[in-house]
């Protein structure tokens, strides 16, 4: 049995949501393959933030694209993280970075993207992009996809 998922305080537990946004929620363990390169996605066609000046919800397909280093985030851990935007005002190009640092703070990964891909609203779309990496090989790749970058593809 492993015994390094024995930390983590979401996963096989019943867990409240939160009311707002908390990196604290957020769990990871041991990337069992780190010498290796691999991608890890994660999409959630359901994300909602409030607009911090109205309070109106906002609705994206939040993409999170990570090539991890030693560390994996747990996936329930992240939905209950993600849950709480529901309650936060924040606008879309803050709410992308918030995630991104959060999750790079937690996992250190070698790359990470997040791409917020919102519902329009007033007749326009706001689809804020970050990304970067660790060391040349990852810096590259960060700058080769941000200089290239068209919209997140499989």
């Amino acid at each position: 049995m492993r015994t390094d998922l024995d930390n983590l305080k979401t996963l096989g537990k019943t867990t409240k949501a939160s009311t707002d946004y908390d990196p604290a929620m957020l769990d990871a363990f041991a990337n069992k393959h780190p010498e290796r390169d691999y991608w890890v996605t994660f999409t959630a066609p359901e994300f909602t933030t409030l607009c911090p000046k109205t309070g109106q919800p906002d609705f994206a397909t939040l993409t999170i694209r990570y090539i991890p280093g030693q560390k994996l985030v747990e996936s329930k851990s992240l939905k209950l993280y993600l849950y709480g935007f529901r309650n936060h005002g924040d606008f879309h190009e803050d709410v992308i970075n918030v995630i991104y640092n959060d999750l790079v703070k937690l996992l250190k990964p070698k790359y990470m993207e997040v791409y917020g891909k919102f519902a329009a609203r007033g007749g326009i779309s706001i689809d804020p992009f970050v990304n970067g990496g660790t060391g040349p090989k990852y810096k590259k790749l960060a700058e080769t996809r941000f200089n290239t970058w068209s919209g997140v593809r499989d």
